[in-house]
């Protein structure tokens, strides 16, 4: 049976989750150092005290909104198992289609690329590195397709799977930042889906 206290408890993490997407919004739009408390209140229409009621102050709530970006763009890597494939085709199909999630991401919610890529980077050291350490996270977990790749014999043994991971991770960047400025961002898309699959799959080297 649901308590009192249990419907006070879900209407204050209503309301959290509510600070955290205007917090988002303000932040993508103004950027980080020009929002101010206020900014935040006024896209929800509630005053300061209620603000304070659920964080400490500007760089708080900056670490819960972070936390939630980074929550996407971690879903999108761990939605399929690294170990499913079992044939190249499978394995193919399986990197276009995290292409295509993590890509269709940044042309839905540029917010989550300015957010992550721009101004988290910029916020202060601290930040910074937990910055960081997000792409670090989505490093690991590319790796685990990549060693997938190399123990199936997809990909080639001697490949270095922490190191290339580390370099489609900066790829990953790349595309969330042309997106941002693309004219026809869905065409831009498919054209980085295209493109990051063949040079993983056939190089960019001229066919002998």
């Amino acid at each position: 049976m649901t308590t009192a206290a249990d419907r006070a408890a879900e209407r204050a993490e209503q309301r959290r989750a509510e600070i955290v997407h205007a917090a988002f919004k303000v932040f993508t739009e103004r950027g980080y150092h020009q929002a101010g408390i206020a900014d935040i209140a006024n896209e929800l229409g509630i005053g300061h005290g209620t603000f304070y009621r659920y964080f400490a102050n500007k760089r708080d709530i900056l670490m819960h909104v972070l936390a939630d970006a980074a929550e996407r763009l971690m879903s999108v890597m761990a939605f399929a198992d690294p170990r499913a494939t079992d044939t190249v085709a499978e394995y193919r199909a399986q990197v276009e289609q995290i292409c295509d999630r993590l890509f269709t991401l940044f042309v839905e919610d540029p917010e989550v690329v300015r957010l992550m890529f721009v101004e988290a980077l910029g916020a202060d050291p601290e930040m910074t590195a937990l910055t960081l350490d997000t792409y670090r996270g989505l490093a690991k977990g590319t790796e685990l397709y990549l060693r997938n790749g190399v123990e199936k014999g997809f990909l080639r043994a001697d490949l270095d799977t922490e190191v290339t991971a580390q370099a489609l991770i900066g790829v990953i960047i790349s595309c969330g930042l042309s997106l941002l400025t693309a004219k026809d961002p869905a065409a831009q898309r498919e054209r980085w889906i295209q493109a990051g699959t063949r040079v993983m799959f056939e190089g960019i080297r001229s066919p002998e």
